[in-house]
């Protein structure tokens, strides 16, 4: 199983200063160094963390793949056919939430992310879409067109250690099931950390995982090159 490794909160802590430390591009080539398969940043609309200059430099410097995740906005797709990102995750934005809430509702949103998702794909970007593990969902996306999916684990995560737990994996595996019934490529992520993630992982048709904060929490105890080892270890 792959491992993208989110680095929004190496630049929230730069931010938090508004210096120009730490470098969330050092961050990447660490990441990269301890087994990264990937490298995901969320370039939001109020800039909180990642800036556009991060994503011109990354472009440049890592040697993996690059997730973009972004609003469902054209302001969004300009930057993205600027710098080309290998994959654009499209992905709710609210500006009061803290990080991401809940996946995106394809459905009501449905003409919004094919104007969206076309015209990322016309310039050869793949495109996947963060949903909640819907039925509903998978469907709406498929109708779409789109056959690349990261199902949103925050509800498993959340639960993880009460008696919810199965319940939501069950939710998880059932929607896996029926994603690749319709030949997906399945993502996850969202929440998950080195005490809950076996569990998903034994979800063998799950194919990457995008985790951001369990990682840079731990590095800032075991060094970040150590803590990307660490998490891809457990993933194999």
């Amino acid at each position: 199983m792959k491992l993208s490794v989110n680095i929004d909160h190496i630049a929230t802590i730069r931010q938090a200063r508004m210096t120009n430390e730490p470098d969330p591009v050092y961050a990447a080539v660490l990441a990269e160094m301890g087994g990264a398969d990937g490298i995901t940043v969320h370039l939001r609309q109020d800039r909180r963390h990642i800036q556009e200059r991060d994503v011109e430099i990354l472009r440049r410097v890592i040697k993996s793949k690059l997730n973009m995740e972004m609003a469902v906005s054209m302001e969004m797709v300009k930057i993205a056919l600027k710098y080309k990102p290998e994959i654009c995750t499209l992905v709710p934005e609210a500006k009061d939430e803290i990080t991401t809430s809940g996946g995106l509702d394809v459905i009501m949103f449905t003409e919004k992310i094919q104007e969206v998702a076309g015209n990322l794909l016309a310039a050869g970007i793949s495109v996947s879409l963060f949903i909640d593990p819907s039925i509903d969902h998978i469907k709406a996306c498929h109708r779409l067109g789109i056959r690349v999916i990261e199902l949103n684990t925050g509800d498993y995560a959340k639960n993880s250690n009460s008696n919810f737990a199965t319940l939501e994996l069950e939710k998880l595996k059932k929607a896996v099931t029926y994603a690749k019934k319709l030949n997906f490529t399945v993502l996850a992520g969202h929440g998950l950390t080195y005490q809950n993630i076996l569990p998903i992982v034994a979800i063998n048709e799950i194919q990457e995982l995008n985790i951001g904060h369990s990682i840079v929490a731990n590095a800032a105890f075991l060094g970040l090159k150590e803590a990307v080892a660490k998490m891809k270890e457990l993933l194999s």
